[in-house]
């Protein structure tokens, strides 16, 4: 049970904390920003930051706390561990999100999924924010964290919040509003198995209660909730009216999330929610053309991190000849993406990083369209090498950055770097 269940729904958020020992679990950007609301909303009788892993809070470091704040993304509770040692934590573990949920989520809109959270959070920010003649704040796993708006979401106010599985895995509160857009496998170096992430992320439809609203995507597995829920699958009918300057007609897909999401719930008229889909730019690292050097058109899609989000930047992407896979291996099944490259000899795919060096190996036999480079500099070069002119080279990794770049946002730059560098990238 969370500290605001235990702790009743009366009583202010900030209060909550008021004269009590709080622990600040992680210290990255979430951990920081924590630290600054408490500084300023609350009088805690105490706060301190740990940075341990979850074996040193077994052995005791959170025995003086009363809250402790965990940040996404720490195991907890520890894989293995011993239900009944960790249940003598006294402490009420809780999260940013959840604290902001608390207060906020009647004018939430939360939105998670596999692939195509950002993009999507992003559209509807953007038309809310054109149309809906309210303050729209974006936040939660995109842009700064979401007690950052605490003050800014008073008021007449609509947030937008992506939410990861991590920042949903112990959420005890849900938005009023959620959406689900599609499950893949992801994450499995985290979770270990599929029902377990799909467990995480269910949490934003699950811990809903009646009178919410659920959208949830065609590929997603049947959730109990005693929210209202609708399934959304479009037709091509409702697919055609859309117009984007995104690529691929998986973006149709979000884009109608949004449309349904506008109309249905703030009133907004379609032909106006179309219009703004129509002028939204896509993020960058996510099937954004970079430019033509060499003869070549390069586009970044660094955010790709699962098979199919490869296979889609290679069929929506006009032109697209050469895809640069690999990275961080986290266990997860490549064999939708093995058979792609063995049935489409007309691209050619330049593998790299563990994941790279494992569906080369994985293939088993030596097939023309694919080659191994040991990192993403010999495979900048390898394309320039092998992609025609006038034809276009993606990277669309179908991994993880980690082990090799802080993230998917550092390995796009350095891919843009290398890109423009390259002594035949001087000549446009």
């Amino acid at each position: 049970m969370g500290i605001f269940a235990l702790m009743g729904r009366i009583m202010a958020v900030p209060e909550l904390f008021e004269g009590k020992r709080i622990i600040i679990w992680g210290y990255g950007r979430e951990g920081r920003s924590t630290e600054k609301w408490l500084s300023e909303h609350t009088s805690p009788k105490s706060v301190t930051i740990f940075e341990g892993k979850p074996e040193e809070m077994l052995a005791g470091a959170g025995e003086d706390a009363d809250i402790i704040v965990k940040s996404p993304g720490i195991v907890w509770p520890p894989k293995d561990a011993d239900k009944s040692i960790c249940d003598k934590i006294s402490a009420k573990i809780t999260s940013q999100t959840e604290i902001f949920l608390h207060e906020y989520r009647m004018k939430t809109v939360g939105i998670t999924g596999t692939k195509g959270k950002s993009t999507t959070v992003s559209m509807l920010a953007h038309v809310l924010g054109e149309l809906s003649g309210k303050k729209v704040i974006l936040a939660g796993n995109i842009g700064l964290p979401c007690l950052d708006y605490y003050d800014d979401a008073a008021g007449d106010s609509i947030v937008v919040l992506e939410l990861s599985c991590h920042q949903l895995k112990d959420a005890k509160t849900a938005p009023h509003i959620s959406v689900f857009l599609d499950l893949y496998e992801e994450h499995l170096d985290y979770y270990g198995t599929m029902d377990a992430y799909f467990e995480a992320k269910s949490h934003i439809i699950t811990r809903q209660i009646p009178g919410d609203k659920a959208y949830i995507g065609e590929n997603v597995p049947e959730l109990i909730s005693c929210s209202d829920k609708i399934r959304v699958v479009p037709s091509e009918d409702d697919l055609s009216g859309i117009e984007l300057s995104l690529f691929g007609d998986h973006n149709k897909i979000n884009a109608y999330f949004v449309e349904k999401i506008c109309c249905d719930e703030f009133g907004l008229a379609k032909e106006d929610v179309l219009k703004s889909l129509k002028n939204f730019e896509a993020l960058p690292h996510r099937m954004k053309k970079i430019g033509e050097f060499g003869g070549i058109a390069w586009y970044d899609d660094s955010i790709s991190t699962i098979p199919e989000a490869a296979i889609s930047a290679a069929e929506s992407i006009p032109g697209a000849q050469v895809i640069l896979i690999g990275g961080m291996d986290r266990g997860i099944s490549y064999s939708v993406l093995e058979d792609y490259m063995k049935k489409h000899g007309e691209y050619r795919f330049i593998c790299m990083y563990a994941t790279g060096e494992r569906i080369v190996k994985e293939l088993g036999t030596s097939l023309s369209n694919v080659c191994y480079e040991p990192d993403l500099k010999s495979a900048v070069d390898k394309a320039y090498e092998i992609t025609d002119k006038g034809r276009g080279c993606v990277l669309s990794p179908a991994a993880a950055s980690y082990g090799y770049f802080k993230n998917f946002e550092e390995r796009g730059c350095v891919f843009e770097e290398l890109v423009r560098g390259h002594g035949s990238a001087q000549s446009v």
